[in-house]
């Protein structure tokens, strides 16, 4: 039987084309860098190699070069790619990408990567390495599994565990900056039992404009935006690396060990609708297997506005959303036509009303599919789908578990990134008065 090729969503295969004269304005991911100000400065840097790898070290290197030009998004970078002639190679183990050209080797590093595995295992780790305790958080154990995509980082609470606390994930790891450090933020106050981290790019982080100063001055000059020439947004098969935590959960939940958890915050980014936008957005899905209003608590419907006291569970995750922010909205579809929006008030009870998502959201930006209320002006998460492949893993192994997509604005991650700093320096003052 053939192997049924997976889709790839419409927007990331959209044939768009970029101006020749200005090679360096950004096309994609507009909200997030020009809008949102999301900072990429840490996930990555270029080399420029003094020494090149010989053709025995290229040789045991995967070359993808293929695979970019196929999958990329970005036409100009395509021809850019094929006029120098350029071979792309990925070194998996370091997860380090060459571009071998015919007179130089640049190479690219996952910084941010490097700097997250030394955190936790004092090195940057090549192969599978088992449970080591963790400084801090304290009573925390972490794990580095490895993939072709950078591999996952799992940390779970050293000895018994709970499984009325979460379960946290961050899916899309350095694409949403921050997410680490508020499932840290989250560990370290006692409000989860463990953490799945993805570690590896999504291929579609822009450069920083000190990556892109280091190689115009070298001759190749990128388009800095959806950069799936260097990271590969797809693996050799066609598939989004982008979803490898969500299809991968069961077996990453397998490895931590424990029960099933009942309750699965999964924390991502977003811009939101204006640059100081505090607002967090909760999915409870968007795709099937749709959830129904009578299977998230009591409901009362009166003139059109909905009341919704959320079961324990909900309860239980939203309550621990709070430290993030006061200001909380609760989306979901129960049919393609159907969507409910919900805000989130103070006794933790919902306020909201149906409608129907295909006739009352538009899109951020012209071409691109990033939706929101109008009438509220606030975004619409469950057209992305609100993490289907994790929920149907999950209540696979515990039919009860709630999953929780939490979209979480740039100024809270933030805000979130600048407390866990401060913790960081108290840790090491009372360590050295100790």
């Amino acid at each position: 039987m053939p192997e049924r090729r997976p889709e790839i969503p419409k927007l990331f295969i959209s044939n768009f084309t970029v101006d020749y004269e200005s090679p360096f304005k950004r096309h994609l991911n507009r909200l997030e860098v020009e809008i949102g100000r999301e900072d990429y400065r840490h996930l990555k840097r270029v080399e420029l190699l003094d020494e090149h790898p010989t053709a025995a070290q290229f040789a045991a290197m995967e070359e993808i070069t293929g695979r970019l030009l196929k999958t990329t998004q970005n036409n100009y970078n395509r021809d850019l790619l094929q006029k120098l002639g350029i071979r792309v190679y990925l070194d998996a183990p370091h997860y380090s990408v060459y571009y071998r050209l015919p007179d130089r080797v640049l190479r690219f590093v996952a910084s941010w990567r490097e700097h997250t595995l030394g955190r936790f295992f004092g090195k940057v780790p090549t192969s599978e390495t088992g449970w080591h305790r963790c400084m801090s958080p304290a009573d925390f154990e972490a794990r580095f599994l490895p993939d072709p995509a950078g591999g996952v980082l799992l940390l779970r609470r050293a000895g018994e565990r709970d499984p009325a606390l979460p379960l946290l994930t961050a899916s899309h790891g350095p694409y949403d900056p921050h997410t680490l450090d508020v499932a840290l933020f989250f560990l370290r106050a006692g409000k989860g039992d463990a953490a799945m981290i993805n570690l590896g790019f999504s291929g579609r982080e822009p450069l920083t404009d000190e990556n892109l100063a280091k190689l115009k001055g070298w001759g190749v000059p990128l388009n800095p935006s959806n950069i799936d020439v260097i990271y590969p947004y797809v693996n050799a098969k066609g598939h989004p690396l982008c979803y490898k935590l969500e299809e991968g959960f069961g077996r990453y939940l397998r490895i931590l060990g424990g029960p099933a958890p009942e309750l699965v915050i999964d924390i991502h980014g977003c811009v939101g609708t204006r640059s100081d936008d505090y607002r967090l957005i909760v999915g409870l899905g968007g795709l099937p297997p749709y959830p129904t209003l009578a299977s998230l608590g009591e409901v009362q419907e009166n003139g059109g506005i909905i009341h919704l006291r959320p079961d324990p569970r909900l309860r239980r995750g939203l309550a621990m959303l709070r430290d993030l922010s006061e200001e909380i909205y609760v989306q979901f579809c129960s049919a393609p036509h159907q969507g409910y929006q919900f805000a989130l008030l103070g006794g933790l009870q919902m306020l909201g009303r149906t409608f129907d998502p295909h006739q009352e959201t538009k899109s951020l930006l012209a071409g691109e599919e990033r939706t929101f209320l109008p009438a509220e002006d606030l975004r619409w998460l469950p057209g992305a789908g609100a993490n289907a492949h994790q929920r149907i893993e999950a209540r696979r192994l515990n039919p009860q578990a709630r999953c929780l997509h939490v979209e979480i604005p740039t100024a809270v991650r933030r805000r979130i990134a600048l407390k866990m700093r401060e913790l960081a320096i108290t840790d090491s003052l009372d360590a050295s008065v100790l």
